[in-house]
């Protein structure tokens, strides 16, 4: 028999949506500019040259890091560049995206930095316009949290529905006469800017763009190869360029600094990877949970004695991992929530783990000369490695929220 229906229930849905705050593309270059230090809250990619580390955060710009002491390093000022995310420093000159823009600053003096030139559209894949009109671009994003209650019993007996509008484009959440006491730095193996002598190597989701450098504020585009799309990274070692993709490594040769050629390919399973190298072996870590697919999680060792037929020497097991560097016989990965892992490369067949620091979710790490900085989800970490039975964290600049 049918009956009315007298009772009544109501449904809350929560959501979150992001509201996008527009500025001119001429206000946000005249913004370029030291600004005084601001809270980590979402960190990127890192380089360091001579004492100061710069930090990248994450579509907003760079933080200037003096690390005079490890032990103790200042977050001491930071330089507004709307939506970037790569950076590079070859003496008193930084190198970074503003979206699709190359910008180039003289950082003589880090806390009064100066713009001296900006390149257009050298970065279609980061094109961000199609949010607004050609005249602006994306500044900020204002987070607004929603909750609805509706009638359950009105129209919608069988279920409800929730869901939130997020932002579209780059994620927002996933980074003397000069600086320092010499003018080479150090990127992290995440980065898709490589130095090398003078010039500089970007690469986007499918080119390999070159830029001549040897005047250094004054960066000229000079070449763009064409490459396979799923481009992730790029780490210079000596005259060779190894370039990471979700499908493999590829190899080049920079004889001719302004024609770098492919020299081999090594080809693995479609997973993200960062790589470095040495001499004589590439180190590939691959993951899985990301946009570029697969369900792998290991670090791939490939013999690259000979560059034009690069061969896997062995496999190792990791969780989830990311970032890596490599000082002596000392390999240091990212192993996503497991932390920073720290193994002993002494024979590469047989990798040993020495030290493992896991309360912390690691992305990126920098090893060099005793000193591990690393990227985590809650702040920048610097370990002291000098002593291999005693490693120990120095020091931790927190991320607020």
């Amino acid at each position: 028999f049918n009956s009315c229906v007298k009772d009544s229930c109501l449904h809350s849905t929560s959501y979150s949506w992001f509201e996008p705050v527009y500025k001119t593309i001429a206000e946000v270059r005249a913004n370029i500019k030291s600004n005084p230090a601001r809270n980590i809250k979402t960190p990127g990619k890192l380089f360091i040259i001579g004492k100061y580390i710069f930090l990248n955060e994450m579509n907003k710009g760079v933080h200037i890091i003096d690390n005079s002491n490890p032990a103790a390093p200042v977050n001491v000022g930071f330089i507004d560049i709307t939506g970037n995310i790569d950076i590079a420093v070859k003496g008193n000159t930084l190198y970074a995206d503003l979206y699709s823009d190359l910008v180039t600053l003289d950082i003589s003096n880090p806390l009064n930095v100066v713009k001296t030139k900006i390149i257009d559209n050298v970065f279609p894949h980061r094109y961000y316009g199609f949010y607004a009109d050609s005249s602006k671009i994306i500044y900020d994003w204002i987070r607004h949290d929603t909750t609805i209650t509706s009638d359950c019993s009105q129209n919608n007996r069988y279920g409800q529905w929730g869901g939130g509008i997020y932002p579209m484009g780059d994620n927002l959440a996933s980074n003397s006469s000069f600086i320092g006491g010499s003018p080479a730095g150090i990127a992290g193996s995440m980065a898709r800017f490589a130095l090398m002598n003078n010039y500089l190597y970007t690469v986007g989701d499918a080119k390999l763009q070159v830029f001549n450098i040897a005047e250094a504020n004054n960066p000229q585009v000079t070449n763009t190869i064409d490459l396979n799309f799923g481009i992730e990274t790029i780490y210079p070692f000596k005259d060779k360029l190894f370039i990471g993709s979700n499908t493999g490594i590829f190899i080049f040769n920079t004889t001719d600094p302004n024609k770098p050629v492919q020299v081999s390919q090594f080809t693995h399973a479609r997973v993200c990877d960062p790589v470095i190298a040495d001499s004589n072996y590439a180190f590939i870590t691959l993951r899985n949970g990301t946009k570029c697919g697969g369900f792998l999680n290991e670090l791939e060792i490939v013999d690259i004695s000979n560059l034009n037929a690069p061969v896997l020497l062995t496999k190792f097991d990791l969780t989830n991992p990311h970032g890596l560097s490599k000082d002596g016989n000392l390999l240091f990965i990212c192993d996503g929530k497991e932390g920073l892992k720290i193994l002993d490369a002494s024979d590469l067949n047989k990798l040993q783990l020495i030290k493992q620091f896991k309360d912390i979710e690691t992305y990126d790490v920098i090893a060099w000369n005793g000193l591990a900085i690393v990227v985590a989800t809650d702040g920048l970490y610097q370990f002291n490695y000098k002593d291999v039975k005693n490693i120990k964290q120095l020091s931790k600049i927190s991320i607020t929220q």
